[in-house]
């Protein structure tokens, strides 16, 4: 991933401020806020604690459930063509898990007791989206203040880091998309291998993601 990083990080040097801007921050307000049939985070997240008879971890576990069968499915989906499909394929492969993984945090957070509308808790989701692997690597490089939890708990929001925290994740996700291109690339020259491949990769990939935020963001309710 680092040697993606490196390639997404000059790829994007052109674009990465508006872009990251525009795209990062559109894909989590409609993570949040809904957008078609895909309920607000905060109301779909009330359900599953419904389902679950108010048990927060047991609610917790089916949003990652349900978010990670959703990720493979629009994987799949996406990742059935054939190559000549796959510059077309690959973008809307990757806005659709982007949604879906930040919908997912945003679910868990509020289940957490962090307030989806404050600022420092929406950076804090897409150090999330980041995964454990990269946003160590970015705290250890000093290119991130701090943790998500770390973020999301500040003593005030801090405007500076919204843009920074933004091209992070747009870096990221071109890193992720040189690597997809790469494996379908191969997987679609077999019927269905690239469907099971990309379907496949997304569901972990969120899986690991859901993990990584359960144990970043701890719960507030707690206190």
């Amino acid at each position: 991933m680092s040697a993606g990083r490196s390639i997404a990080k000059q790829a994007g040097a052109k674009f990465a401020p508006s872009f990251a801007s525009q795209y990062v921050r559109a894909v989590l307000d409609k993570a949040i806020d809904g957008v078609g049939p895909l309920r607000s985070a905060a109301a779909s997240a009330d359900a599953r604690l419904v389902d679950a008879h108010g048990d927060v971890a047991l609610a917790i576990n089916k949003v990652i459930r349900v978010h990670v069968a959703l990720a493979g499915a629009q994987g799949f989906v996406t990742n059935l063509g054939g190559i000549a499909a796959l510059a077309v394929a690959v973008p809307a492969n990757v806005a659709g898990v982007t949604l879906v993984q930040c919908h997912m945090i945003a679910a868990i957070a509020h289940l957490r007791g962090y307030d989806l509308e404050d600022p420092r808790t929406r950076n804090a989701i897409l150090v999330c989206m980041l995964g454990e692997d990269s946003a160590k690597s970015l705290l250890k490089s000093e290119s991130l203040p701090a943790t998500p939890m770390g973020i999301a708990t500040a003593a005030a929001h801090d405007p500076t880091l919204d843009e920074q925290i933004s091209r992070e994740v747009t870096t990221d996700l071109i890193a992720r998309t040189a690597g997809r291109r790469a494996v379908t690339l191969v997987g679609r020259r077999i019927p269905l291998l690239g469907g099971v491949v990309g379907g496949g990769s997304d569901a972990l990939f969120t899986w690991q993601l859901g993990q990584y935020t359960i144990a970043e963001l701890r719960d507030r309710n707690l206190r």
